[in-house]
């Protein structure tokens, strides 16, 4: 087993960004009023959200620009579902084309933005499902290229196009989405050195274990023996990791192998701000 990779999340950001573009350009005026797994949200919808997400960042990472937090006691969860319904509601009045053109044009503004950031410096927003209070550059900017690539996946599921499953996407979004589990794993009490083996299936298999050291969880890379193993093909791996499917929704798709009872967080961890 070794760490997970350090890798640049902007390639890919710039990669997926394009299917994005390209999965947009094919669809007729009655895929963008398909429904969702996102809810109440139609493609149309959840393409606006994408826009909202690159102009928020755009605002705050190329203009400096921070518009505000939650009101006094109001949860993190709540203010941003607010923000996303609020502009939902708002961009029922832009065409498709207007969204899918406005996205080509935050694309490129974004791309030559985040060229300048440093990877290695505190984000301006911590990865909170994480379980972090700070969190470097690198990980804001991976936590961003899962969301794009599980929203996007939310539309080619929705209009029947083929998913973002190859490799050179579907490892480095796998590898951040899974750096949940030590976080939602922080209260299961295991003796040093249980491990749970987190087995991705598929053209592009890619292996985890999740071990219990003194005093934390440790995601590795790689192979490794296992008190329990778990085996999720793609498209139930980031149902799962963005809520879209229930512990009893994902024990339908999924058998655990070995103890059952070390594989049931798993089950209920989300990688999402939901």
């Amino acid at each position: 087993m070794t760490a997970l990779p350090r890798f640049d999340p902007r390639p890919v950001m710039a990669g997926v960004h394009a299917r994005l573009l390209d999965v947009l350009a094919s669809l007729t005026p009655e895929d963008w009023r398909r429904p969702t797994v996102a809810r109440r949200w139609c493609v149309k919808d959840v393409a606006a959200h994408l826009l909202d997400g690159q102009l928020r960042r755009l605002a705050v990472q190329r203009d400096a620009w921070f518009s505000g937090g939650p009101e006094p006691g109001e949860p993190l969860v709540a203010f941003l579902n607010r923000l996303n319904a609020t502009w939902v509601e708002a961009s029922a009045r832009l065409s498709p084309d207007l969204v899918r053109g406005l996205l080509a044009w935050t694309g490129r503004e974004l791309e030559a933005a985040l060229s300048a950031l440093d990877l290695a410096a505190p984000a301006a927003f911590p990865v909170a499902w994480a379980g972090e209070t700070t969190s470097t550059t690198r990980f804001d900017l991976a936590r961003d290229l899962t969301e794009h690539w599980i929203h996007q996946q939310q539309i080619r599921l929705a209009v029947g196009a083929p998913p973002l499953f190859e490799a050179r996407l579907l490892h480095p979004v796998m590898d951040t989405l899974l750096r949940a589990l030590p976080h939602a794993y922080r209260d299961v009490a295991s003796e040093p050195g249980t491990t749970l083996r987190v087995e991705l299936t598929g053209a592009a298999p890619r292996a985890w274990c999740l071990t219990r050291e003194a005093d934390r969880w440790t995601l590795r890379l790689g192979e490794g023996s296992a008190q329990s193993t778990v085996a999720l093909d793609p498209e139930t791996a980031w149902l799962l990791l963005s809520k879209a499917l229930s512990r009893d929704e994902a024990l339908a798709r999924v058998r655990p192998v070995g103890e059952r009872a070390l594989a049931m967080p798993l089950l209920e961890t989300v990688a999402v701000m939901a």
